[in-house]
């Protein structure tokens, strides 16, 4: 563990990374526009206000067919959650965060941004016994920034980053955690409560079909409509086809932690190779083993359901 890290009591990180069952005070970071499950993970978290206080969305940069890099990637996605809040009827003034232009240029070099600072606030104004939980499912780039701009906050914070594949999976080569190697290391070293979901093997659970999102999505609503509109339009022929919606994993962990059982773990080391390698002399992480695929979409699907029907009445 680097120097500039600031070091915390095991059993205090270990206690901290016990499931939450209170009110969640929560920030999300994504990268909205790369694909079609972060918009499911947002209108989850906003459809979830009886659990889940929102308090800021951060725009994480992206590069993909989709954008000409992290910045463009990063701008797209801010004006896709724009949209999202636009279509639930919520405002973004003072809610809404630009994030990264780049990924971190080296080992523990920051990259500042709006959404780098705003997640310092909030988090240092957090009390110690209600963290701040910090929701990332893009590259890490804005949470760990923010991490080197200011090491205290692991102190507030506990992380929950859809990032890498199962630790036993034969690579790591996951779009998220690929993007900002750098990144993910200092998520992976700095001794920051966190909860991993990994992508293949756990969240790849997550997934539906265009007949189940017509039956329980479409008509739900302004936003039902945008979400199965923008799943019908991810693949041109949906025949036998299905879509995994990795992102909504982590929100249905804050809100059902047996849908998604975890296990603590060493933080494994991401290597060169981009593989996962054991080392039982690290600090201990959560990370998870499954996602019960209908328990989460079951909930989702009723919050949409209920939300649809209130808006009617």
């Amino acid at each position: 563990m680097s120097n500039r890290y600031l070091r915390i009591r095991e059993e205090d990180r270990v206690r901290r990374l016990q499931p939450h069952s209170g009110i969640i005070n929560m920030v999300l970071d994504t990268d909205a526009f790369n694909e079609i499950d972060d918009q499911f993970a947002l209108a989850y978290a906003l459809l979830s206000k009886d659990r889940i206080q929102l308090r800021a969305i951060y725009a994480a940069p992206f590069h993909n067919e989709l954008s000409d890099g992290p910045k463009d990637g990063m701008e797209k996605s801010y004006d896709e959650i724009i949209r999202i809040l636009d279509r639930m009827g919520e405002s973004s003034e003072g809610f809404v965060y630009r994030g990264s232009d780049e990924y971190l240029p080296g080992p523990e070099q920051p990259v500042d941004s709006e959404a780098a600072r705003d997640l310092i606030a909030k988090a240092m104004a957090a009390s110690d016994d209600d963290p701040l939980y910090v929701v990332a499912i893009g590259a890490i780039t804005n949470v760990a920034s923010a991490i080197l701009l200011e090491p205290r906050i692991i102190e507030k914070i506990v992380v929950v980053w859809l990032g890498g594949h199962a630790l036993w999976w034969n690579d790591t080569t996951e779009f998220n955690l690929k993007q900002d190697v750098f990144g993910a290391r200092v998520l992976l070293d700095c001794g920051v409560p966190l909860v991993l979901i990994p992508v293949l093997g756990v969240s790849s659970h997550l997934s539906t079909t265009l007949p189940e999102i017509n039956a329980y999505v479409r008509g739900k609503g302004i936003i039902g409509d945008f979400l199965a509109e923008r799943f019908e339009s991810c693949h041109q022929d949906h025949f036998g086809y299905s879509r995994v919606i990795w992102d909504i994993s982590t929100v249905a962990y804050l809100l059902n932690p047996a849908a998604v059982p975890t296990e603590l773990v060493h933080s494994p080391v991401l290597t060169d190779g981009m593989t996962w390698s054991r080392d039982t002399r690290r600090h201990l992480i959560r990370c998870a083993t499954f996602a019960n695929r209908d328990a989460v979409f079951n909930d989702l699907f009723r919050k949409l359901e209920k939300a649809s029907s209130e808006t009617i009445r």
